[in-house]
C-alpha cells in the first residue's frame, strides 16, 4: 500500500518505476471510498483520475519531460473553479453550477502534471470555523470523529489527515487553512496576499482572501507555492515581484531573530496546554542561540471585531451577485414581483451563518453607521499593517499560538457566535496586515488531540518562513 511522505520521494519512486501515477490514483481511489463517512469530498472525479493517471504512465513511458508534480494527487476545496466541473462554494445558492474556467491555481497544478482527484467539503462561502455550515453536512475530524477539523476548508484539513490525497488548497480569509490544518495536525501554509493569484476562487472578502496549502511535509508546501506563485494578468491584485526559489536550503548555522506578542500569551481565552508548550518552544529556541523577544500589541481585542466588520462588508457585496436570475438556486413561487423573487431565491439559498454575515456587512456600510463601523475599522486595519511593518523591521519572525483551543465537540460552540469566533483570534492578524502565515503541527494536548504553533514573516517573505518552519519540524519530530 502507498504511504505519502513527501512528493520527492514519490517523484523518485516514479522516476525508478517502482509505482506507477495509476497505482497510486487507485490507491487513493480506495481511501477515499473507505472513509466516505468523514464527509471530506463533495464529489471525486474517479474517471477522469484514472484517465489523467494512464495518460501520465504513457507520457513517461515515452521519454517525455516530466513536470515537477507528476502524478501527485491533489484535493481542491469547493470554492476553486475548475472548468467543467461543479463548484458549489458548499451552497443550495450554487446548487449543480459548473465552472466555465479553471483558476490561475489549478491552471499552473495541471501544467505540472498534477492529478486532480476531487472537490473538498467546507463551511459555506468559507465562512465558519468548524465546518458545520455546509449543505453537505459537517466534515469529521478523523484524529475523534466527535470533534470538529476546523473550518472553513475542513474537507481540505482531512482530506491529508486521513491520507485521502497527497495535498490539498484550501483559501485563507482569516485563518481557513491554518485553523482545520491545526486542528487535523497537518501543515497549513497561507501566502502573502497577492502572492497567489484569486482568479478563480469565489470571494468571501476579496482584500483578505488567499489560496493555501495543506501538506504533511514543508518542502511540499513549498513546491505547491513555487508552481502557483506569481504574476496573473487575469488578477489586478496579484504582486509582479519575482518568485524567488522556496525549495533553497537554510544557510548553515543561521540565527533567527524572533519575536512574539506577550498579550497573545496572557489572554484569559488561551488553553493551559497550549500556553505552556508555545513557551517551551520560545525557550527552546532562546537555548539554541536565536534572539527571542516578548512585545507588547495592544491591539489583540480589536483584531477580531476588526476583521468581522471589515470581511462582512466585503462579504456582503460579493454575495449580492447571487440573485437566482441566471444561475444558481430559483424559487418556485409563481406570481411574485422582482424583490420577493430576489428574497425567495436568497432566503432559500443561503445557510443561516451566511445570512448573518450578510445582514451584519449590510449594517456596517449603510447610512448612519459606514463612518462609526468601516470607516473606523479600516483605520484600524491601517494600524496594525504600520505595527506589523515596525516589528518585521527588526525581526525575522513571530511566533504565537494557532488556535486559543485545541479542536472542540460539535454543536459546543455553535449557539454562541461571538465564542466561535474567538476561535480565530490569532488567525485574523495575518489576514489583517497581508502577512504569510503557517500552522505547524508539533505537539499533542493531553486530550488527545494535535495542536501546532503559527510562525509569520514580513509580507512576499514565505523563504525564511519555510526555513524556519523546517528548522522547528525538526526540533519537534513527528513519530
Amino acid at each position: 500500500m502507498y504511504r505519502h511522505r513527501s512528493i520527492a520521494q514519490f517523484l523518485q519512486e516514479i522516476g525508478s518505476g517502482s509505482i506507477t501515477c495509476t497505482e497510486v490514483v487507485e490507491h487513493y481511489l480506495s481511501q477515499i471510498a473507505a472513509n466516505t463517512h468523514l464527509n471530506a469530498f463533495i464529489e471525486v472525479y474517479a474517471s477522469e483520475a484514472r484517465e489523467r493517471a494512464a495518460a501520465l504512465d504513457a507520457k513517461k513511458r515515452s521519454g517525455s519531460a516530466m513536470g515537477k508534480l507528476f502524478g501527485v494527487v491533489i484535493g481542491i476545496k469547493d470554492v476553486i473553479c475548475y472548468k467543467g466541473h461543479t463548484v458549489t462554494a458548499a451552497s443550495a445558492i450554487l446548487n449543480n453550477f459548473t465552472s466555465l474556467y479553471s483558476a490561475t491555481a489549478v491552471e499552473r497544478l495541471l501544467a505540472e502534471d498534477a492529478i486532480i482527484i476531487g472537490s473538498l467539503n467546507c463551511d459555506e462561502f468559507a465562512m465558519g470555523s468548524s465546518n458545520e455550515h455546509s449543505v453537505y453536512g459537517r466534515v469529521l475530524n478523523a484524529a475523534d470523529e466527535s470533534r470538529v477539523p476546523g473550518g472553513s476548508s475542513g474537507g481540505s484539513a482531512v482530506a491529508v489527515q486521513a491520507g485521502l490525497c497527497m495535498v490539498s488548497l484550501g483559501s485563507d480569509t482569516g485563518g481557513s487553512v491554518r485553523q482545520p490544518a491545526d486542528y487535523c495536525g497537518v501543515i497549513g501554509l497561507k501566502p502573502s496576499y497577492g502572492r497567489i493569484s484569486r482568479y478563480g476562487l469565489i470571494a468571501y472578502a476579496s482584500s483578505f482572501d488567499q489560496i493555501g496549502v495543506f501538506t504533511t511535509d514543508i518542502d511540499d508546501a513549498a513546491l505547491l507555492l513555487q508552481v502557483m506563485a506569481g504574476e496573473d494578468g487575469y488578477d489586478s491584485t496579484v504582486s509582479t515581484s519575482t518568485v524567488p526559489d522556496y525549495q533553497q536550503e537554510e544557510p548553515d548555522g543561521k540565527k533567527y531573530r524572533v519575536a512574539y506578542f506577550r498579550e497573545t500569551l496572557e489572554h484569559p481565552s488561551l488553553d493551559t496546554e497550549i500556553r505552556t508548550q508555545t513557551e517551551q518552544l520560545l525557550q527552546n529556541l532562546a537555548d539554541q542561540g536565536h534572539t527571542v523577544e516578548a512585545l507588547t500589541f495592544d491591539l489583540l481585542d480589536h483584531i477580531v471585531p476588526t476583521y468581522y466588520v471589515l470581511t462582512t462588508a466585503e462579504a456582503s457585496s460579493n454575495l449580492s451577485r447571487y440573485d437566482g436570475v441566471k444561475y444558481g438556486h430559483r424559487t418556485n413561487q409563481k406570481d411574485i414581483h422582482l424583490t420577493q423573487f430576489y428574497e425567495a431565491n436568497r432566503s432559500a439559498g443561503f445557510g443561516r451563518e451566511v445570512k448573518r454575515r450578510i445582514m451584519l456587512g449590510n449594517f456596517v456600510l449603510s447610512t448612519g453607521y459606514y463612518d462609526a463601523y468601516f470607516t473606523q475599522a479600516q483605520k484600524v486595519r491601517r494600524l496594525i499593517i504600520n505595527k506589523t511593518d515596525a516589528v518585521f523591521a527588526s525581526y525575522d519572525a513571530l511566533i504565537m499560538p494557532t488556535v486559543p483551543f485545541p479542536a472542540f465537540k460539535f454543536g459546543e460552540k455553535s449557539k454562541d457566535p461571538v465564542e466561535m469566533f474567538l476561535a480565530d483570534i490569532y488567525t485574523v492578524y495575518a489576514n489583517l496586515a497581508g502577512i504569510p502565515a503557517i500552522s505547524l503541527p508539533l505537539f499533542r494536548h493531553s486530550n488527545g488531540m494535535p495542536f501546532g504553533t503559527q510562525v509569520m514573516t514580513s509580507r512576499f517573505n514565505e523563504l525564511p518562513l519555510l526555513q524556519l518552519s523546517k528548522l522547528l519540524m525538526k526540533l519537534y519530530p513527528r513519530s
